[in-house]
C-alpha cells in the first residue's frame, strides 16, 4: 500500500476510521498464503492513529519499521533504524531534492503539521504546532496568596466502554494575570466510579475551589451533568455549554500557552498533559486540552464586582 490516506482525510475522523477499518478487516481477507506473505505500507505521518500508527500500537513485535524523515535537524528521534544516519548529508536525506531551500519553501506550503508529517515522518512539528510546549515553565513553588480565582473544570468521558478519558484540570488565574495548572486528574472510569473520584477530588479541592462540569448536546448530556452535580451537592458546581469546533475554543488559550504565560506546578501527570498539547489537534485524546481550554476561557471571561 502507498499512502493510503491523504492529508485532508486524516483531519476527518470519520475518514480516518474507514481507512483503518479497510486496513484491518478487508485486507487481511485478500487471497493470499498467510504463512509467507508479507505487507509493505509506505505513508507520510499524518495522525496519532494513522494506518502506520495503529500498526505500531497493535503489533510492534511483528513489524520492521522504517523511518526516514527528510531531515533530523529537529526529527532525528524518529530515525529508524539509527544506523541511516551515515547516509544524510549536513542532517538531510537528500541534499539535492530537498535542500534548505526546498525544505524552508515546504514549511511555507504545507504549514507546521502538513511539513512534520510529510519531512518530519511525526504528526506533531517540535515543540508543538498549536500549543508551544516547549515555552511552558514548570515551577516547583506557587505563592498561594497570589491567587485570585481557581477552578476545576471536568471533560467526562461521553460512554463508559468507547476508551475515552474523563478528565478534570485544576487552574488558577495569578494576580498578574497570568495562569497557572495546579493539578489535572484523568483516569477510565465507568459511571459510579467516576463520580465517586469527581466527590473525592472536589473534597479534596476544598470548597473555595469551583467545579464546572462539561454539558454535552442533547437531553442526555444535560441529565448527565444534573447527576454530576447533584453528587457534588454542598460545593459550587455549575454546568457549562461549549459552542465551536475545538480548535477554536482551544485557540485563546493556546496564544497565552505560546507567550510562556501558562505554568505547569510539577508533578508526574505533567508529561502526558504536554505530549496531548503537543499532538493537537491529531493526537488520540483531546480530554486535557479540552478540560484546560474550557477552564482558562472561564477564568479569562469572568469579571469582577468591586465597591468603590
Amino acid at each position: 500500500m502507498d499512502d493510503p490516506l491523504n492529508p485532508e482525510q486524516a483531519a476527518s475522523e470519520k475518514e480516518l476510521e474507514n481507512c483503518n477499518r479497510w486496513m484491518e478487516q478487508t485486507l487481511p481477507t485478500r487471497k493470499v498464503d498467510k504463512d509467507v506473505a508479507a505487507t509493505v505500507l509506505i505513508m507520510q505521518r499524518l495522525h496519532q492513529e494513522d494506518p502506520t500508527g495503529r500498526a505500531l500500537k497493535r503489533k510492534p513485535d511483528a513489524i520492521t519499521h522504517i523511518c526516514l524523515p527528510g531531515q533530523i535537524i529537529n526529527y532525528k528521534k524518529y530515525l529508524k533504524p539509527v544506523e541511516m544516519e551515515e547516509f544524510y548529508t549536513d542532517g538531510l536525506l537528500d541534499p539535492v531534492r530537498l535542500g534548505p531551500n526546498a525544505l524552508h519553501k515546504l514549511l511555507k506550503d504545507l504549514g507546521q503539521y502538513g511539513f512534520a508529517g510529510q519531512i518530519g515522518q511525526n504528526p506533531a512539528p517540535p515543540g508543538g504546532g498549536m500549543f508551544k510546549v516547549n515555552l511552558m515553565p514548570i515551577i516547583d513553588n506557587l505563592r498561594y496568596q497570589d491567587i485570585r480565582r481557581t477552578i476545576r473544570y471536568w471533560d467526562k468521558a461521553a460512554t463508559e466502554d468507547d476508551g475515552s478519558y474523563t478528565c478534570g484540570v485544576k487552574m488558577a488565574r495569578m494576580k498578574d494575570k497570568s495562569f497557572v495548572i495546579l493539578d489535572v486528574v484523568r483516569g477510565q472510569w465507568r459511571a459510579d466510579v467516576r463520580e465517586r473520584m469527581m466527590r473525592k477530588v472536589a473534597e479534596n479541592d476544598g470548597k473555595d475551589v469551583h467545579v464546572y462540569i462539561e454539558q454535552e448536546p442533547g437531553s442526555g448530556g444535560k441529565e448527565s451533568v444534573q447527576a454530576s452535580i447533584k453528587n457534588l451537592v454542598g460545593f459550587a458546581a455549575y454546568p457549562d455549554r461549549p459552542t465551536g469546533e475545538k480548535i477554536r475554543r482551544a485557540d485563546p488559550y493556546s496564544a497565552q500557552v505560546n507567550i510562556s504565560n501558562v505554568s505547569l506546578l510539577r508533578a508526574e501527570w505533567n508529561l502526558a498533559y504536554k505530549e496531548e498539547l503537543e499532538l493537537f489537534p491529531f493526537g488520540t485524546f483531546m480530554d486535557q486540552v479540552d478540560a484546560s481550554s474550557a477552564a482558562f476561557n472561564i477564568l479569562a471571561a469572568k469579571k469582577e464586582v468591586r465597591v468603590l
